[in-house]
């Protein structure tokens, strides 16, 4: 993942709307009129909502009929988790040495 889309996709999650979107589409697909019914927004407030998430890649779009019906993208999510990982292992690294030597130096 490169650094604009990892930036779109923890600038998607800051924001309490969309993560509720996202966890109301991780128990399934739905569409713009389902997601909309949690919240009282205006229409064109959900849908920037739902560009956020799309430009991110945290949703997919498909049309069927006339509306359409978005499920949730894990992938970014996933590409994210592995981001933050390498860097929690860093810092975990780097506290213990510093206990380490603090243990080394508060016994003499």
């Amino acid at each position: 993942m490169n650094k604009n889309q990892l930036d779109l996709v923890f600038s998607a999650l800051s924001d309490s709307t969309r993560r509720g979107m996202l966890a109301q589409l991780a128990q399934g697909e739905a569409n713009i009129s389902q997601l909309a019914k949690q919240y009282e927004m205006s229409q064109p407030a959900i849908s920037k909502h739902l560009r956020v998430l799309d430009k991110a890649g945290l949703i997919q779009k498909k049309k069927k009929g006339r509306e359409f019906i978005i499920r949730v993208n894990p992938e970014p999510i996933e590409e994210a988790q592995t981001w933050i990982g390498y860097y929690a292992r860093f810092w975990k690294q780097q506290f213990d040495a510093v206990e380490e030597y603090l243990n080394t130096h508060d016994k003499k």
